[in-house]
């Protein structure tokens, strides 16, 4: 967030000694971009309700923001390895929110923000936790055929990953 404010800062210092200069449609459009994210991370420091398998990790993730965003979603990787049936060891992550066009209808909106990623991001730790339609089949099959075994794994992952 520090890097982000201070290149508004420098863009805006930019702007003021070209006056006569035009910025680029897509100038304005990471401008814009930029303004909001500055917004929504501004939004998101609030602290996270945290409870279920996965309770005491600390798991990080890439977010990617793509110049046209909010129109398109932007591109989220768990980078911690963890067992998880909706993200892959490699961290792929399945999110409906997080694809452009889902079958569901909640894919990603306009209306969307960085915070909604957040909160969905959450929830796959909580409430959405999703064994019935995985990303990472074996994790999902692991749970069902031995609930305890996976908590166990999980809690092995966890302490081995993302401490």
């Amino acid at each position: 967030m520090l890097t982000l404010a201070s290149k508004l800062k420098r863009d805006d210092g930019l702007k003021g000694s070209r006056a006569s200069a035009t910025a680029s449609d897509s100038t304005r459009r990471v401008s814009v971009r930029d303004r909001l994210l500055v917004k929504e991370v501004a939004e998101l420091e609030a602290n996270l309700p945290y409870e279920g398998y996965y309770q005491g990790g600390k798991f990080q993730f890439e977010t990617e923001v793509p110049d046209a965003y909010n129109m398109v979603p932007p591109k989220v990787r768990c980078l911690t390895r963890i067992w998880h049936p909706n993200i892959t060891e490699t961290g792929e992550i399945c999110l409906s929110l997080l694809r452009e066009h889902s079958i569901d209808g909640t894919g990603w909106a306009p209306t969307r923000t960085l915070k909604d990623v957040v909160w969905g991001l959450n929830s796959l730790f909580t409430d959405l936790l999703n064994f019935d339609d995985p990303l990472n089949i074996e994790a999902a099959e692991h749970h069902l055929r031995d609930k305890e075994d996976f908590r166990n794994k999980v809690e092995d992952y966890i302490k081995r990953y993302a401490r």
